[in-house]
């Protein structure tokens, strides 16, 4: 499972006038927040756990704004290149702490795709061809001519073709700025030196056939922000379209069964249909949130890191089969707690709607369309407390409940 990505924060912007003169594109406001915090958001949601942005001109605005925080479940650090270096610069200066294998993303742009069945793409493309060392995210579109386009063989790239008259009008794959690529490729870029990724790097892999393609599902949104047009389409476009339904589950006796405490991978045992009710929602378009009790850690019995392993391990089952939790919230707290530092009456241990009311205001929610599922009166009250639906699971296939609930 993918834990690292990278976004390119580097870009002058200079298509966008007096808007960049003194902030980084990726910076500038979208729906009342940096266009940044939003593209962070999307990719934490897919289980990333780490992210790294690599910033240039102004890059001391992204360092103030984000390094060291954690964000959505992922940890963020900002490099700030010395001096300009492209795309392929910018990423062998962030070498020593790249991961085998890592999303690259562009700052500047946004595309509504699953990154989770984007990665299993490639996991399952690379066990065929070893030799793969990239895959690129592609965007149909229908006037190709305004862009440079990809065109393929089978799944792997053929070749870049540079903007043209020639097609415009023209439908044709475009390259969408979002990659999954291996380390092998700093093997191609001389450390220090200025380089472009698209130009300078990439052509070479394809050249070899060690380059794939994942066309982006049909109709799915694609914005870039970097002209004037664009960038104030996507103030309504973006919050239209990052709107969705959410499905809220419980955690133990739910999605897991409940071993009492539950808190060792090991003790990991999913309810029948539990994984393949998450896929579900996920392919209907709906968020998926956990938000479980866990007053084991109050209680002593363990501590805080342990949930996080638990988590991570749900996420790892999940990505096998296409599946992902966008975000997962917990409650260690108890009013009757033996570790005092978490003895206290909390509004988001449920039955209170703290953990609910906290997504709903932190993720773009559709709540009268969204419903809490939980085996306990506490889930139902949680749900009743934060205005959204509530439904008792009673056993049997998750899958099944929820299939006749959304």
């Amino acid at each position: 499972m993918l834990s690292q990505a990278l976004i390119l924060c580097g870009g002058l912007g200079t298509r966008l006038g007096d808007l960049t003169a003194a902030t980084p594109k990726p910076m500038l406001p979208v729906a009342g927040r940096p266009f940044l915090d939003h593209l962070i958001q999307e990719v934490a949601r897919y289980g990333i756990t780490r992210i790294v942005l690599l910033a240039g001109r102004f890059g001391e605005q992204i360092v103030d704004a984000f390094d060291g925080k954690r964000l959505y479940g992922a940890d963020i650090e900002v490099l700030v290149e010395p001096a300009p270096l492209g795309t392929g610069g910018a990423l062998a200066f962030a070498g020593p702490r790249l991961d085998d294998e890592f999303l690259l993303l562009n700052g500047d742009s946004w595309i509504d795709a699953d990154l989770v069945r984007f990665a299993r793409a490639f996991r399952e493309a690379k066990a065929a061809e070893p030799g793969l060392a990239a895959q690129m995210l592609l965007q149909h579109v229908p006037d190709a001519g305004r862009f440079g386009s990809v065109t393929l063989d089978g799944h792997h790239v053929r070749a870049f073709l540079e903007k043209s008259p020639e097609r415009a009008g023209k439908p044709g794959l475009i390259n969408a700025g979002v990659y999954l690529l291996t380390r092998e490729i700093l093997d191609l870029i001389p450390a220090g030196t200025a380089c472009s990724l698209e130009a300078d790097v990439l052509p070479r892999l394809v050249a070899a056939g060690r380059v794939a393609a994942v066309p982006a599902p049909a109709g799915s949104y694609f914005i870039d922000i970097g002209v004037p047009e664009t960038f104030a389409r996507v103030q309504e476009e973006l919050p239209r379209v990052r709107r969705r339904p959410a499905v809220f589950f419980d955690r133990d006796g739910t999605l897991n069964r409940d071993a009492g405490y539950t808190h060792r991978v090991e003790d990991l045992d999913w309810m029948p249909g539990a994984r393949e009710a998450v896929e579900y929602a996920n392919a209907a378009g709906y968020l998926v949130f956990v938000v479980t009790n866990q007053a084991g850690v109050a209680r002593g019995r363990y501590e805080e890191p342990a949930i996080l392993a638990f988590h991570r391990a749900m996420q790892g089952e999940l990505a096998e089969i296409g599946g992902h939790i966008d975000a997962l919230e917990y409650c260690p707290y108890h009013i009757e707690a033996t570790v005092e530092a978490y003895r206290r009456d909390s509004r988001h241990r449920k039955p209170g709607p703290g953990m609910i009311e906290d997504l709903l205001a932190a993720w773009p929610v559709d709540a009268a369309r969204s419903v809490m599922i939980g085996d306990t009166e506490a889930d139902m009250q949680a749900a009743a407390a934060a205005g959204i639906r509530g439904l008792r699971y009673g056993g049997g296939s998750v899958l099944d409940l929820l299939r006749q609930s959304i």
